[in-house]
């Protein structure tokens, strides 16, 4: 391994030559985090032999951070993955956490066992849970767990198109052992299929714990299993984002545009849904402006091909789309507040929650020793905004202390950069006016040449 490379704070940073991870057998080659190119972002720049899932790997540790990645330029036509990240943090500041930029060259780059291996719950037992969604289902999810001394851990819950996904962590009141008993096991999948309704209900036990994005990933798949990209009838089908699809046959790629309202994570999640389609991203370009996000790949199958027919490509759409509406929070935002390990008032939050007709259509519960409040999105039972008489009757009744109305925590105050991608051309013959020139783009922004002309 050579020499780590520092000079001042804002000068380039760079880890360079083979570098090995003991726990994922990953060889990034080349990593330069640069706080001097750009005025309004920090640059991570990511140089490594391809393979598959190199992309979301990088993704993933930026997003796990917490980073927003304004813009990026990814290339890994051949044998050679690169890619350029423009990235701030939640407040839209440059990266100015020596922390951070420590973490960021280990998890890419350093055979460093303790990055990835210090989060999660450990020794717990993790309950999956999905089926059809409806209100007060968390609330009696809650209660049958109780009801069997089960306490409840963490809890990660995503709603879409009538849906549920869960992962809750749980273990053994009192001892805070796994659940092992294979008899309580089973009584605990009868009583919850019981409560989960539907022909797609499933409930089954895994020992992996809680990992950041890992968690995200297994939602992901399991919102994929039962199909909620099928929309059901009852579900409006507004939706703020646009994906299109078309064939660069000349060089056998398909092309995949998103335009879709700006949030945390998003690139993590349309990348995360192309992989686990089988799909090999060769080149991307990604901005941002304002509020817009606009995400451009070129794709091919695990095969080599191109999507080949009109229901390929629909359901690459409506994946697509799905992935990135699983994220977005329906309803008001409540958050508890209060330290409380033995989840009484976990218990008691929710069931209120039922008891006034509301839907909670995105959850998150902490440890249960853990300071970070629960929060919780809740809609009423037909998906309009809750009524404000109601949210104050269940304030006043878990109290003022414990429950409060929060606004989504996305703070910027950096300056917003705006791009010079051809953001309009969302249409499929207006595309390819600029699309032959992306590789040359991407290799000019990467400084791999002089001119892209």
């Amino acid at each position: 391994m050579e020499d780590f490379k520092e000079g001042s704070t804002n000068q380039r940073r760079s880890r360079s030559g083979e570098i090995a991870s003991a726990d994922s057998g990953k060889n990034i080659d080349k990593v330069v985090i640069d706080n001097a190119v750009c005025a309004t972002t920090t640059l991570v720049k990511v140089d490594s032999e391809r393979k598959d899932g190199i992309l979301l790997e990088v993704v993933q540790v930026l997003t796990e951070l917490d980073l927003s990645i304004q813009k990026a330029y990814i290339s890994s036509d051949g044998r050679w993955f690169m890619g350029v990240f423009h990235v701030t943090d939640r407040r839209g500041c440059k990266i100015a956490d020596e922390a951070v930029i420590l973490h960021i060259e280990k998890s890419l780059g350093a055979a460093d066992e303790t990055v990835g291996s210090s989060r999660g719950v450990d020794d717990a037992t993790v309950l999956e849970l999905s089926g059809t969604d409806r209100p007060g289902l968390l609330s009696d999810v809650f209660a049958v767990l109780a009801d069997l001394h089960c306490l409840v851990v963490k809890t990660k819950v995503w709603t879409h198109n009538g849906r549920v996904a869960a992962l809750v962590s749980v273990e053994e009141e009192g001892s805070g052992d796994r659940i092992e008993d294979l008899n309580k096991v089973r009584l605990i999948e009868t009583r919850l299929r019981n409560v989960v309704r539907g022909a797609t209900a499933s409930v089954s036990f895994s020992s992996s714990s809680f990992r950041g994005t890992d968690t995200d990933r297994h939602l992901h798949r399991m919102m994929s299993a039962i199909r909620d990209y099928e929309r059901l009838a009852v579900v409006s089908t507004a939706s703020d984002s646009s994906v299109s699809i078309q064939n660069w046959e000349e060089r056998a790629y398909s092309i995949v545009n998103v335009h879709c309202s700006d949030r945390p994570k998003l690139l993590f999640d349309t990348v995360c849904a192309l992989t686990d389609m089988n799909y090999v991203i060769f080149h991307g370009t990604i901005n941002t402006i304002g509020e817009r996000a606009y995400q451009e790949f070129f794709i091919r199958h695990a095969d080599g091909g191109t999507i080949s027919s009109e229901a390929e490509k629909q359901r690459v759409i409506h994946c697509l789309q799905s992935a990135i509406e699983r994220r977005a929070p329906a309803g008001l935002r409540l958050e508890l507040i209060s330290a409380d390990p033995h989840r009484r008032l976990l218990l008691e939050a929710t069931r209120t929650f039922r008891e006034n007709g509301l839907s909670v259509t995105m959850a998150e519960v902490s440890g249960k020793d853990d300071t970070e409040a629960n929060v919780f999105y809740v809609t009423d039972a037909s998906g309009s905004p809750a009524d404000p008489k109601t949210i104050g009757a269940i304030i006043d009744r878990i109290g003022a202390g414990n429950l409060r109305v929060s606004e989504d925590r996305v703070e910027r105050t950096g300056p917003m950069q705006s791009g010079s991608l051809g953001v309009e051309s969302s249409a499929a013959g207006a595309g390819l006016f600029y699309l032959g020139g992306l590789v040359k783009r991407n290799l000019y922004n990467l400084g791999l040449i002089r001119s892209c002309s």
